[in-house]
């Protein structure tokens, strides 16, 4: 699928930036450790015969020893310098324009959106995926909704005062409540999305498969769940297979914040029962690429390109 390309000065406008004190700290030592580098080369000989009178480079290591080390020592610096400013520039990119960019290959996963009248984004954040969602629903001229929950009240009223800026506010709602205990009935959303949000609002294991647990709750029989996330992808497998989840197909690896992350997707059973997670036993694991995914099957794609 193609990327749906926008300006970035624009996303930046609408959505800002969360955690920017982490991008004000990488800067200002890649803006440090550069001074350094700079300083190092101007005063290398300076550099060096300070290290000369040292008596391990003076009566110990062999001659050109102490030169060096200086050299070391200003590589070592300047590489520090790039490493930083490299981590700082990746920061920036995953932080709004690559989380645009990861919601649309997550809308991609939904086949007929026209038929969705109702989808969750759980742990909603600034809007982007919530917005991208609603964009997608008002481009279709469906009379859907989604429903954007996250912890806070300051956040819900920041993501619908975006959400008003890209032109979707009578497709959006926002709702307090804990993603560990989905504030909805069972089998209400026909899609449940979440992006990067999981591991923030449950740093536990056994809350993070809490979530995913909920998120297939509160989904209707036939409905889709798309989750992306950093690092913790194979316990939402392992969880959604326990649960017996049809159609799990993992995305190839999307580099974000400096780490690994994928996207998980799923399609709820029409005969799910929500007691199933307690049937003994393990489900069927399949690791065929062929196009269709057969009922209580689940499968593990791997390599599925259409989503990354």
């Amino acid at each position: 699928m193609g990327k749906a390309s926008r300006d970035w000065a624009q996303i930046y406008a609408i959505y800002g930036m969360d955690e920017w004190h982490t991008l004000l700290f990488l800067l200002i030592h890649a803006l440090l450790f550069s001074l350094l580098a700079v300083l190092l080369l101007v005063n290398f000989e300076l550099v060096t015969t300070m290290l000369s009178t040292f008596r391990l480079f003076a009566l110990v290591l062999p001659a050109g020893s102490a030169r060096f080390a200086a050299g070391l020592i200003g590589s070592a610096t300047a590489l520090t310098a790039v490493c930083l400013l490299f981590a700082a520039a990746n920061f920036l990119y995953s932080a709004v324009p690559l989380r645009w960019e990861i919601a649309q290959r997550m809308l991609s996963v939904v086949t007929d959106w026209s038929n969705v009248k109702t989808a969750l984004d759980v742990g909603c954040g600034r809007g982007i995926l919530l917005n991208a969602v609603a964009l997608q629903l008002k481009k279709q001229g469906s009379s859907g909704r989604v429903v954007g929950l996250d912890q806070k009240r300051s956040i819900t009223m920041k993501t619908l005062r975006t959400a008003t800026q890209e032109g979707v506010q009578e497709y959006v709602t926002c709702r307090e409540g804990d993603v560990r205990r989905l504030p909805f009935r069972d089998d209400y959303f026909d899609v449940v999305v979440s992006g990067a949000a999981i591991r923030r609002a449950a740093p536990a294991r056994e809350e993070r498969e809490t979530v995913v647990a909920e998120m297939v709750r509160v989904l209707k029989p036939g409905g889709v769940g798309v989750v992306w996330d950093l690092q913790h992808v194979p316990e939402y497998v392992r969880k959604l297979q326990e649960l017996r989840m049809d159609e799990i197909r993992v995305s190839k690896r999307v580099t974000a914040y400096m780490v690994s992350s994928h996207i998980v997707s799923f399609r709820k059973p029409y005969c799910f029962q929500q007691n199933q997670h307690m049937v003994v036993g393990p489900p069927i694991v399949t690791y065929n690429y062929n196009a269709y995914a057969y009922a209580r099957e689940v499968r593990l794609d791997w390599r599925c390109h259409n989503l990354c």
